[in-house]
């Protein structure tokens, strides 16, 4: 993002689907605090620029953001240093909150498909739901799932598929630009939550999930009234 760059506006909409697929950090867990400590440990210790840094890890897995950030070095490294920092964040929960209204917004989609798509591993999405007391959806795609990391479109696919539901007919809650992406290479359509999605062009925007309500239509799709 440069410093001419202008966030997105929040943006009223109304959208039919037939199944949700939700990120975690940032999207309905608030986990900045422990993601700018381990992170910004991690850019002292390989001299980067810790701003720099921390403009590219949301929403990738760790080896991903590794391999941009430090592009001569060996893949092999970059997947050892990101299972000792899975560890560290896993360990670390301090500072974790739920994301405003995402305890209701889960609760309303209780019996409506949707599947969690994060970045995380299996311990840390389950540490980190724990710790935000938000309960996980039956089903979940995490790092172990996938063979590439968001911004490929892999996650969200799987995420439809294993609900048996069609791409078109699936909208994605993303808070980064890499989640985005994700989703728009997906076919799907995206809901940003919060102020860092709206530097990425989201086809609706809220601040938090206070502003997003679901309610089943009744004929197997859903209503998603956003802002």
């Amino acid at each position: 993002m440069s410093a001419t760059d202008v966030p997105t506006a929040p943006t009223p909409a109304v959208f039919t689907a037939r199944a949700l697929l939700l990120d975690m950090d940032g999207t309905l867990v608030n986990s900045d605090a422990v993601v700018e400590r381990i992170w910004r440990r991690w850019a002292e210790r390989h001299g980067l620029d810790g701003d720099e840094v921390m403009k590219v890890v949301h929403g990738r897995q760790g080896y991903a953001s590794m391999a941009l950030l430090l592009p001569d070095r060996p893949m092999e490294q970059n997947y050892a240093d990101n299972a000792r920092m899975l560890s560290e964040e896993t360990a670390d929960v301090e500072g974790v909150v739920p994301i405003p209204g995402a305890p209701e917004f889960l609760a309303s989609l209780r019996g409506l498909p949707h599947a969690l798509v994060t970045s995380a591993d299996v311990p840390l999405s389950t540490a980190r739901m724990a710790a935000a007391g938000l309960e996980q959806p039956d089903v979940r795609v995490t790092a172990e799932s996938v063979g590439a990391s968001k911004p490929d479109p892999e996650g969200f696919l799987k995420g439809a598929a294993e609900l048996g539901i069609a791409p078109e007919d699936c909208i994605v809650f993303e808070d980064s630009g890499a989640g985005i992406e994700a989703g728009r290479a997906a076919g799907m359509r995206v809901v940003g939550v919060g102020f860092r999605a709206g530097f990425h062009g989201p086809d609706a925007l809220v601040s938090d999930l206070r502003e997003v309500r679901v309610e089943a239509v009744g004929d197997g799709t859903m209503r998603v009234c956003v802002g």
